[in-house]
């Protein structure tokens, strides 16, 4: 697979937290669970702060001493930036030094070194007392922090307010268990299901307001996925843009799936997140370099061929239906052929949103849990 990046200049990393050797801990245990879970949920609402894309999950931290009370907190700024534990800690009166303090977190803090340095030995070395945490860290590499904090003394419990956490950080949870990233499928059709007239024209069957949020989700997504056939016959920009046109601050990386060269004039060739030809049509291989290269969100708009692939083959965790109140008739459906042959086989999904955008509606989905009872004929006898 071949990739264009524009040229960027690296920043320096910040600093890992001090290595001083932690003073005496004061027994934290006496703060009373529903403290804890207050101070979690508000974890969880400064994680929600921090970017979705980047490749790293969206972490709060919330510092309490012995009586309960907030001292101090702090959430993940992005890739390269301290994680939640660090921020939280830099925030105290005297900058990690938290002895006798517990730490909430919304996710286990991690045990390696990356781009920064394990969260578990920075709150050993500032003297915390109690870690507590919602979600353990799924991680092949990062894992392991509670057990480090336990090993040097720490008092660690975990898996409070989980199922809180898990349905925050569902996406990344999904991505870095499986080892693929969440693929959101989205399209845009007329009430009948058409995705075009007869001419193949398209443009614009959703109105504005519709249109903006397609931008909004971009910017939420690492990477968006097109097939060489609408690159050849639309010459997009899958740039993620504002509603003056304007270029967003979070670009995802435009991927194109197939065999065929991109032309060397296209608009992608100039996409300030740069551009990733894949080479191939083997989905699970796309996927897999995908996730290597760390980007956990991608979302798939690449018209009903691409679409179509990718749900027939098991891919699509989320989907983004844009119903239009219009009629076009014809055979320019919004999806293909899924190997589906008998009412049987449909393949069942959970509605998770419904949403009016002007005119327009917008349906979230998800696949539906497999104990779902199959999909039965309504036809009447």
């Amino acid at each position: 697979m071949t990739e264009t990046t524009p040229q960027r200049t690296a920043s320096p990393a910040p600093a890992d937290a001090p290595s001083a050797a932690p003073a005496a801990r004061v027994d934290g245990a006496r703060i009373d669970a529903a403290t804890i879970e207050q101070a979690l949920r508000h974890a969880l609402t400064l994680a929600a702060r921090g970017p979705v894309t980047g490749g790293n999950p969206q972490v709060g931290c919330v510092l309490l001493d012995a009586e309960g009370r907030t001292v101090a907190e702090g959430w993940h700024h992005g890739a390269g930036t301290p994680h939640a534990e660090i921020d939280a800690l830099s925030k105290l009166p005297v900058p990690h030094d938290a002895r006798g303090l517990t730490a909430v977190v919304t996710l286990e803090p991690c045990n390696h070194t990356g781009r920064t340095g394990p969260c578990s030995e920075a709150l050993i070395a500032a003297g915390v007392a109690r870690v507590v945490y919602a979600v353990a860290d799924p991680g092949a590499s990062s894992s392991g922090g509670g057990a480090r904090l336990r090993e040097a003394g720490v008092d660690v419990e975990g898996g409070v307010l989980e199922a809180e956490a898990e349905f925050f950080l569902r996406r990344w949870l999904t991505a870095v268990r499986r080892g693929r990233p969440w693929v959101t499928v989205k399209w845009a059709s007329t009430l009948d299901g058409r995705a075009a007239a007869a001419d193949g024209t398209s443009q614009w069957i959703t109105g504005a307001a519709a249109r903006q949020r397609v931008h909004e989700q971009r910017a939420a997504s690492d990477a968006i996925l097109v097939g060489t056939g609408t690159v050849l016959a639309d010459d997009p920009s899958l740039t993620a843009r504002g509603d003056g046109g304007e270029l967003l601050a979070a670009q995802p990386v435009p991927v194109v799936v197939g065999e065929t060269a991109v032309p060397s004039d296209a608009v992608l060739r100039s996409h300030p997140a740069g551009l990733i030809e894949t080479g191939t049509r083997d989905l699970a291989a796309v996927l897999a370099d995908l996730d290597a290269r760390g980007l956990r969100r991608v979302y798939v708009e690449g018209g009903p061929t691409l679409a179509s692939a990718i749900i027939a083959a098991g891919y699509a965790d989320e989907y983004l239906v844009y119903l239009a109140p219009a009629l076009l008739g014809g055979d320019r459906l919004a999806l293909g052929d899924l190997g589906i042959r008998t009412i049987g086989e449909a393949l069942s999904l959970r509605v998770t949103g419904v949403e009016q955008l002007g005119d327009d509606l917008l349906i979230t989905a998800e696949p539906a849990p497999a104990s779902t009872t199959a999909v039965t004929s309504t036809k009447e006898n």
